[in-house]
């Protein structure tokens, strides 16, 4: 028989931390708003939402790790939300990439210390156009912010769950 454990997604008496990039402005606002929105109908009260902004992506790893290490408290789940469009200049390569792999670092390390990091959602779009980055942030083809909501809050549930 296939046992499976699986997060709930039911996000009353949780913690949600939210670092966002201001980088991209409208893009990112609206990532903001659809992950608060959902959070909202998942029943995480807003006194339980901590969101603070960075002015690009590159500075979300080092406030998560402040989140991480308790400051300004503890969370049971941490949202990263952000653009990176790919352009015509190496930028998005010196922040995209580092961005994710610093932001999984975190999570290994603490893992690997025996201690228990807060689950690590990354929503940092990475597109080629502007286009892109609206249509993933709540326009034709995804909302980002959502699903990272959703993911933050069944991640939170599936860490706190009974031990096997």
């Amino acid at each position: 028989m296939v046992t499976e454990f699986r997060g709930s997604i039911t996000g009353k008496g949780l913690k949600i931390g939210i670092v966002t990039s201001r980088f991209s402005g409208e893009p990112c606002d609206r990532l903001l708003a659809s992950a608060l929105s959902r959070l909202e109908e998942l029943e995480v009260a807003s006194d339980d939402i901590t969101t603070t902004s960075v002015p690009e992506a590159c500075e979300i790893p080092r406030v998560v790790r402040e989140m991480v290490d308790g400051k300004p408290s503890t969370f049971d789940a941490i949202i990263t939300l952000g653009c990176v469009i790919r352009g015509e200049t190496p930028h998005f390569d010196f922040v995209a990439g580092p961005c994710a792999d610093a932001l999984m670092k975190i999570q290994c390390e603490y893992n690997s210390l025996n201690i228990l990091c807060p689950p690590i959602i990354f929503g940092v779009l990475t597109t080629d156009n502007r286009e892109q980055e609206m249509a993933l942030s709540g326009g034709d083809h995804s909302d980002k912010g959502r699903d990272c909501a959703e993911a933050a809050v069944e991640m939170a549930e599936w860490s706190i769950a009974p031990a096997c």
